[in-house]
């Protein structure tokens, strides 16, 4: 999916609502476990309730590699069913892989050709040659991590060098082994005072935004400090819409707390003078 079009969907949803796909299966509905796969159940139905509201889904590997095999078959069956359903929607792989060049092939391949996702979390660490290998491959992103919500970021990605923060630093080096067509920034929601200053680094490209919802961080600060004149803003949300209901009626609620959070968004689009 091209940035062109992933803002064509943001003005035709007004939104830049991402869902993430957080699915616990020790959380989800017990009246699911009945079913063949009921992470996959519970997915399918979070998805047809939300899919006009949102522009992207990202789901945590982590809740399906922790199944094991049969959590592999639940989120290639989720990939496929948004693929075949909603081809609009832009899938993220939210893996943080990252490692030397050939190992970092291989995970390419398992994201982009094997499973067809659109992008892949990957951490900068490693350097260059650790990420270019996805930024091979046409029409698909590397989301590199750059600043984080959770309290372990102040451990070292606020280090500082030469009046140079260890997060400007990443951004400020690796901005240029992509571009803004390709390469995306995760930058915590909690940390939204920031954003000024990373734009001033990457001022055009798209940062997928974490920490909205359960984790308590002000969507509209994260607009008012990270927009740009073509959104560049995916914020994610995944406990506060796929948990706000407990029981069979729980893809309704989830339906309910992502409205909240569209109009809130559509508003936030209008005075931006995007919509």
């Amino acid at each position: 999916m091209t940035r062109q079009e992933i803002f064509e969907q943001i003005k035709k949803k007004k939104s830049f609502l991402c869902v993430g796909l957080d699915s616990d299966i020790n959380k989800i509905p017990r009246y699911l476990y009945d079913t063949s796969d009921p992470v996959f159940a519970f997915n399918k139905e979070i998805i047809d309730a939300t899919h006009d509201l949102v522009v992207a889904y990202k789901p945590n590997l982590a809740f399906y590699e922790s199944m094991g095999v049969s959590g592999w078959n639940t989120l290639e069956k989720t990939v496929n069913y948004i693929r075949y359903n909603y081809p609009d929607l832009f899938i993220i792989a939210d893996a943080k892989r990252g490692d030397i060049g050939n190992t970092s092939n291989h995970y390419a391949r398992a994201f982009f050709d094997a499973m067809d996702f659109d992008a892949v979390t990957v951490a900068p660490y490693m350097g260059e040659d650790s990420v270019k290998p996805f930024l091979t491959y046409v029409g698909r992103w590397v989301i590199l991590l750059a600043l984080t919500s959770n309290k372990g970021a102040n451990d070292f990605q606020y280090m500082e060098e030469n009046k140079q923060r260890l997060f400007q630093k990443v951004i400020a080096t690796s901005k240029d082994w992509g571009d803004k067509e390709n390469m995306m920034y995760v930058v915590g929601a909690t940390r939204a005072e920031m954003l000024k200053e990373i734009r001033n680094l990457v001022p055009d490209h798209f940062l997928l935004v974490p920490g909205v919802g359960a984790q308590g961080g002000s969507l509209a600060e994260v607009a008012r400090n990270g927009m740009n004149d073509q959104c560049g803003l995916l914020v994610n949300s995944s406990r506060g819409i796929i948990f706000a209901g407990e029981d069979e009626d729980f893809a309704a609620k989830a339906r309910e707390a992502a409205m909240k959070v569209r109009d809130e968004m559509a508003d936030l689009l209008v005075e931006k003078g995007i919509v």
